[in-house]
């Protein structure tokens, strides 16, 4: 076991209140981590390995190491007195009422709606003046950590198909109900992974899943998704397999779609995460022979609509930044494709409802939306209530009205209405928050990455921030997977910013924010223009005094966490703290676990060459820590369960910073009992989860008080 005293400065300036210099003495006392004889061998280099134990997350040796890591953890935090405080205003400001655009199934109206403080919204149900709770997910679990996932209706809207997750696991289990007697229809479907419901009529619907692994190491056959046809009334074993059985139809993601006028079903077969083939199938034949729509796995493409035979597909084929094309489903060729909304300088964001298409564009990651009619017509440009994130503008033919969402990193998420017609829009729904958006700003800078490439950054604080180097800082960033980071509004962010924090989020390569050459330049062998990109906009901010190395957070989870590892141990003198959540730490051995694999069109592997094997090994965070380096305190967040991006990453990245760190700053693990990859976490951990994050940042930087309201 390491002791480790750790002294904290608490003091400097807060708000411009400066407070009198103390030095509190915290002694950490590190599990020990034990160390195997394991290595691996990769073209002909031996690579040490000798925290593998830790990825068997179910063994006792490795629970016991959790509890430990734990136990340290929250006593650590338990000393920050302020963290309670964080709560509790946390707490306070996420109490307010919240609901979603209402859409309607059949006879019925539903909506999503949260009360405030609930683990979870709950799933409404109107008929003209009779409106009832149609499934409340709190109601799932004791604890919480029974979350609903997707919720599908049948063509009429007599019946539901729902998946829920348990203790945040991707594996999804699915439960068939009557929606006005609410009656559950046959038996329960389980074991589905990253997959959609969608239904054939009445008469069943479509799902996707693989066979499961014992653990979390994947094998050629549970690395191969496939396409099911459940039909209500039978029980999930005698469910056929409609697409993935053949070796030609074998893929690691594989997705069934049908149509709105239940004509086609439409099938996404990809091998990673960028890419895929499109086929179809005609419903009204009876052979329910499989046609393919376009093969290759270059680029990406998906069916948008279809009027009959004529098909609407958003694709990025000869189109970085995306185009609709039209096609006959009779005869698909390339050769008789038709441009029908071009491809232009910004990227497309296409979605379509009340017999229109509406096409939405990132212009330096800020909306601006236009309104097609089915042959190709602009009819206008919808008209938003500010600068930020437009979404929606979803909806059957037939809704006469459409609703769309509006935030950006200040003003909370507000919904409109819409009739596409005449263009009308008004208020719907806004927010009773105790936040007021008009006393932040958020302006947007471009600066210059270390190539030379210009890269926009979004930062919001309060209004009349004195630009001394003093504040304190979370820059956020993720950077890969086509993902692009828009302005949107965060009830814990707000908290930040109430303290006098400031937020930054630049929109590095890797992302989707100008298309695919803006992703493209942040994969495999580009990797690094990533890290790059973000400690330039590190180095900007404090170039700009905004902040400073002593006041300045770096946050990002999954990919994201990766890139946090990344960047702290290649610019450990830039940042005084690191918060890399649910991150990939292991670059050598991730695409061995569950659905990593699929990752390689960003990361590749180390078995492709040796070329990509060094590179990959020349950032990867566990094999980048170096002994005797004073890295910033740092606090690994993981979920124990997490069966996407699995916790052996954080387990590993941890040991090796807590073995080899020789500074004064804590290296912390918080380890989230029962639980996934974030997704459907309850409310409840959540507001726990970020009065720790920011009770960690705000101590480690050195205050010692917070002017809380």
């Amino acid at each position: 076991m390491r002791n480790i005293l750790i002294l904290v400065l608490t003091s400097s300036f807060f708000l411009g209140c400066k407070e009198d210099k103390k030095e509190t003495v915290i002694t950490l006392d590190y599990p020990e981590t034990k160390l195997v004889d394991s290595t691996d061998t990769y073209f002909g280099e031996v690579v040490k390995d000798p925290y593998r134990w830790l990825e068997d997350d179910r063994s006792e040796q490795t629970g016991a190491w959790v509890k430990a890591q734990n136990e340290v953890t929250f006593g650590y935090l338990n000393q920050i007195s302020y963290r309670e405080a964080l709560k509790n205003r946390l707490s306070a400001l996420w109490n307010y009422e919240k609901i979603s655009s209402p859409f309607v199934e059949g006879e019925n109206t539903f909506y999503y709606k949260n009360d405030g403080l609930q683990n979870h919204y709950v799933v409404y149900k109107k008929k003209g003046d009779t409106e009832e709770i149609f499934l409340d997910p709190n109601t799932f679990s004791k604890d919480g950590t029974t979350s609903l996932d997707d919720l599908s209706f049948s063509k009429s809207g007599k019946l539901a198909a729902y998946s829920i997750s348990e203790g945040g696991s991707d594996w999804r289990k699915v439960v068939v109900i009557d929606v006005e007697t609410k009656n559950i229809i046959g038996d329960s479907l389980k074991d589905l992974k990253f997959s959609d419901l969608s239904w054939k009529g009445d008469e069943g619907f479509y799902y996707s899943t693989y066979d499961k692994p014992k653990g979390s190491q994947l094998s050629a056959k549970t690395a191969e998704h496939k396409l099911y046809f459940h039909k209500i009334g039978t029980a999930q074993k005698e469910d056929a397999i409609v697409f993935g059985k053949k070796d030609s139809e074998k893929g690691r993601y594989i997705g069934g779609t049908v149509t709105e006028d239940n004509r086609y079903l439409i099938i996404s077969r990809s091998v990673s995460t960028s890419g895929n083939e499109l086929y179809l199938i005609d419903l009204e034949q009876k052979d329910g022979k499989v046609i393919p729509l376009i093969t290759g796995f270059d680029f990406s493409s998906y069916v948008l609509e279809n009027n009959k035979s004529k098909l609407y597909v958003v694709t990025n084929l000869n189109a970085p930044n995306q185009r609709i094309i039209t096609v006959d489903a009779t005869n698909p060729g390339m050769e008789n494709w038709e441009d029908f909304i071009p491809e232009t300088e910004y990227v497309l964001s296409p979605s379509k409802g009340s017999g229109f298409f509406f096409a939405s564009y990132m212009v330096d990651a800020i909306s601006k939306v236009f309104q097609y009619d089915y042959e190709g017509n602009q009819i206008r440009e919808i008209v938003l209530p500010g600068v930020g994130t437009a979404s929606g503008f979803r909806g059957k033919k037939e809704d006469e009205v459409l609703y769309y969402s509006f935030s950006n990193y200040n003003t909370p998420a507000t919904i409109y209405s819409l009739e596409p017609k005449s263009g009308d829009s008004e208020l719907f729904w806004n927010p009773k928050i105790d936040f007021n958006p008009e006393d932040y700003e958020s302006n947007q800078v471009f600066y210059t990455s270390k190539d030379g490439t210009k890269i926009p950054m979004i930062i919001t604080h309060k209004k009349g921030l004195t630009l001394d180097g003093n504040n304190p800082t979370i820059l956020y960033g993720y950077g890969g997977f086509n993902i692009s980071l828009t302005p949107s509004f965060s009830i814990t962010n707000a908290v930040w910013m109430e303290q006098g924090g400031v937020y930054a989020v630049p929109n590095i390569r890797g992302g989707g924010e100008y298309g695919r050459k803006w992703h493209d330049a942040g994969i495999q062998l580009n990797k690094q223009n990533v890290f790059d990109d973000f400690i330039a906009a590190a180095e900007y901010l404090i170039a700009k005094k905004y902040t400073s190395s002593n006041y300045l957070a770096v946050r990002g989870a999954s990919n994201g966490g990766l890139l946090v590892g990344a960047v702290m141990n290649q610019r450990p003198d830039l940042f005084k703290v690191g918060i890399p959540q649910v991150g990939v730490m292991d670059m050598l051995r991730y695409h061995t676990f569950t659905a990593g694999a699929g990752w390689a069109y960003d990361y590749g592997t180390s078995a492709d060459s040796k070329e990509m094997f060094q590179y990959l090994k020349a950032y990867s965070p566990v094999h980048n820590v170096k002994e005797g380096v004073a890295y910033p305190a740092i606090m690994v967040t993981t979920g124990d369960h997490d069966d996407r991006v699995v916790p052996a990453h954080s387990f590993k990245y941890a040991a090796a910073l807590q073995a080899k760190d020789n500074g004064i700053s804590p290296k912390l693990i918080r380890i989230e009992v029962d639980a996934g990859h974030g997704a459907g976490t309850p409310v409840s951990k959540t507001i726990d989860f970020n009065a720790d994050v920011f009770g960690f940042i705000f101590y480690n930087m050195g205050y010692k008080e917070l002017p809380l309201k």
